[in-house]
């Protein structure tokens, strides 16, 4: 057996790989790992930095589609290619050169343990020639050393991942294709009718963004209603309570009627017909998965599920926790026996003391088929926390709070329950007195007990029967947090029942892994704002759900029936063709459908005025002297790039944003003018001059 390769997805991930076995050498772009048993020959580590190969653009395929032209529509290439990103080329060529080489017998694949990361593993190795080497792939939950060390003992073959790889790879072209032409054909129909922007379409953002703004019609449209129910005031001998009829009507005649019907005066007489008290047992809440830790960390402390994500991955980068992108809400014996080991110290990290109830058989909490991704919960490594960052420390006890719940008691509470009748009219009262705070302890809530008099069956007691009056309610806006749980459960929204259905098969739309940077795209193409953590539609979010609105790209189910048939390839039961043609057809039939819906459409087109163009030049290049600089979404760079100049400017610098009039100064002048607002990495403020030097930028003070 010669050595071994293994692909990290990232290089947080790699070191941690290196970690449970011995080093021999480490390089800038890869690790060398000494001679073991499970090495005979050594092993090299190298990584991605996420998607190393992408698509290639439109033109590629044909200079037409270069041009933005309706006419050059449908965009549907015969096949499609895959480039090496030029950001990454670098690393690329570091793992293209390790799995070519000929003493290198088998391949590793140890990218995250999900879809994408079998497409990016996959990807990449397609455009080497290593194509036929084996391949092996390593599936775990957790990067501490005993359980990387258990992985590499148990690595699985390569069918199951190469369908995944399909199947996401089959989701990636799909969404390129609806994206490219529906951008195209959604925004020149706009434009041809004023509007100045740019309305990019996507297959999972642009129901997203619609479902939002049902929510905000729903808000528009609720009419308030008055409505009316009849209430009387006991008073017993130890005591008053309040008890309702079963009535709530909008005709307040109604309740009156009622009150005719049974002579009820005021003051009248009741007796007590009937006193239950019953014990009832709360559960402890489920474990977490990534989108109930996303909605209780927005809850908790307004993070953007994007924030939760970065959080949680640090944690687990660290090696605090286990995998975070899971929808997984259990965990296996195995998960379970550890926990319950470590219960002490993680109930110290809350303050509380506690002994652990057995939960170790309720399958609410513990499955042996939970799956190679369980619910996410704390490693057996513990944090000092007192160095921990406030924000990561959020999470890990958010985290840690979910776990030690799981081992207290339940919460407990005796409800009372009095019927009382003035005149055959029986009025219900419930009380609640709490018995057991339970898991309560660790999830304080604000609900207080709702005493009521001590009151036997057959008591008589005084009554004041009245009429009450109160008003419906409308639905309340979006936060950030509820967006996670309204993407997820989007069947909620369909009348259809088979279509809900569906939606409750794929767990709505987007994933658990993607929903996060859904959400950040939304925001990033300014089609909703999030103010005070309240997530509201923009001018230009309420234009794309008035185009689209009666087509499939408003409907959730159109994801929920892509996903099912992705699905399906993953299982090695469809065919990416079959799918792709599919797409074909529909983006054939949205060229038909959509421009007369387009041409009925009102709309204000002096709220989108034509902006400058973000790419336009802003600079000769000081490095080749031949290429412009423009503005590239992260980054200043220059137009020849894929010729060799490697000339970029960073969009921040010490955190301050480099505008286009610095860059232009740098490039023109070499230098800016004294500029405020720069920020040291102890925090602390200071004002320099930029000065561009061999391509570099330095502080002149």
């Amino acid at each position: 057996m010669g050595y071994v390769v293994i692909v990290a997805e990232k290089p947080s991930q790699a070191r941690a790989y290196a970690d449970a076995f011995t080093v021999k050498k480490k390089e800038k772009n890869y690790i060398e790992l000494a001679k073991s048993k499970m090495f005979p020959q050594g092993a090299f580590i190298t990584w991605a930095v996420g998607h190393l190969v992408e698509l290639v653009e439109p033109k590629a395929y044909d200079k037409k589609w270069d041009r933005w032209s309706l006419k050059n529509l449908p965009i549907l290439p015969e096949r499609f290619e895959h480039k090496v990103s030029y950001k990454t080329r670098e690393q690329f060529q570091t793992i293209k050169r390790l799995v070519e080489r000929a003493d290198v017998d088998v391949l590793i694949n140890a990218c995250d343990a999900e879809r994408e990361g079998s497409n990016i593993f996959h990807s990449i190795i397609q455009l080497t020639q290593a194509k036929h080497k084996p391949v092996k792939r390593l599936w775990l939950s957790s990067l501490e050393v005993d359980e990387v060390r258990k992985a590499f003992h148990h690595l699985q073959d390569d069918m199951r991942d190469k369908r995944m790889y399909h199947e996401a790879k089959t989701r990636q072209i799909s969404d390129w294709l609806v994206g490219m032409n529906g951008s195209r054909l959604y925004t020149l129909l706009l434009q041809e009718r004023g509007f100045g922007s740019y309305l990019p379409i996507g297959r999972v953002q642009s129901p997203t963004v619609y479902l939002i703004y049902a929510r905000e019609q729903a808000i528009r449209n609720f009419v308030v209603e008055t409505f009316y129910e009849l209430e009387a005031l006991f008073t017993a001998k130890h005591g008053e309570y309040k008890g309702k009829a079963k009535i709530k009507t909008t005709k307040r005649e109604e309740v009156l009627a009622l009150i005719k019907q049974h002579g009820l005066t005021n003051p009248d007489e009741g007796i007590v017909t009937k006193v239950t008290n019953v014990i009832k047992k709360v559960a402890p809440p489920k474990l977490h998965a990534l989108s109930t830790l996303q909605t209780a960390a927005n809850r908790r402390f307004n993070y953007s599920p994007s924030k939760t994500l970065q959080l949680a991955q640090s944690l687990y980068d660290k090696k605090y926790i286990s995998y975070p992108r899971t929808d997984s809400q259990v965990i296996t014996p195995s998960e379970y026996d550890y926990l319950v080991a470590h219960f002490a110290d993680y109930s110290a990290v809350l303050g509380i003391t506690a002994s652990p109830e057995n939960r170790r058989s309720h399958k609410r909490f513990v499955q042996a088929n939970a799956g190679e991704h369980y619910a996410i919960i704390p490693t057996k490594k513990m944090p000092k926390l007192a160095g921990m960052n406030k924000d990561e420390r959020n999470i890990y006890e958010e985290i840690i709070r979910s776990v030690v719940a799981m081992f207290l008691p339940y919460y407990e509470y005796e409800e009372t329950t009095l019927m009382t009748a003035i005149k055959n009219v029986p009025f219900k009262t419930v009380g609640k007195t709490e018995k057991v705070v339970g898991w309560h302890e660790v999830y304080p809530t604000k609900t207080k007990d709702v005493l009521l008099p001590q009151v036997t069956e057959g008591e008589q007691v005084a009554a004041v029967p009245a009429i009450t009056e109160g008003q419906t309610t409308p639905p309340k806006p979006y936060t950030e947090g509820d967006l996670i749980t309204m993407m997820k459960t989007a069947g909620k929204q369909i009348e259809d029942e088979e279509e809900a259905e569906l939606l409750k098969q794929v767990e709505g739309i987007g994933t658990e892994a993607t929903r996060a940077g859904i959400i950040e795209t939304i925001k990033r193409h300014e089609y909703v704002r999030v103010q005070k953590n309240i997530v509201t539609l923009t001018p230009k979010g309420q234009l794309l759900c008035q185009a689209i609105e009666g087509t499939l790209l408003a409907s959730p189910s159109m994801t929920a029936k892509w996903e099912k048939y992705l699905h399906k390839i993953g299982e090695g039961e469809g065919s990416p063709q079959v799918f792709l043609q599919t797409i074909g057809k529909f983006i054939e039939q949205m060229l038909i459908d959509v421009p007369p819906h387009i041409a009925k459409l009102e709309f204000d087109a002096t709220q989108f005025p034509k902006k400058k163009s973000a790419y336009e030049p802003i600079a000769r290049c000081p490095k080749c002297q031949q290429g412009q600089i423009q503005f590239k979404q992260k980054f200043y760079g220059c137009t020849r790039y894929k010729e060799g100049c490697d000339q970029t400017f960073p969009l921040y610098i010490a955190s301050k944003k480099l505008t286009e009039t610095m860059v232009k100064a740098l490039c023109e002048k070499g230098k800016t003018a004294k500029l405020k607002g720069f920020t040291a990495k102890n925090k602390k403020k200071f004002d320099a001059v930029l000065v561009l030097q061999d391509g570099k930028i330095t502080f002149e003070f």
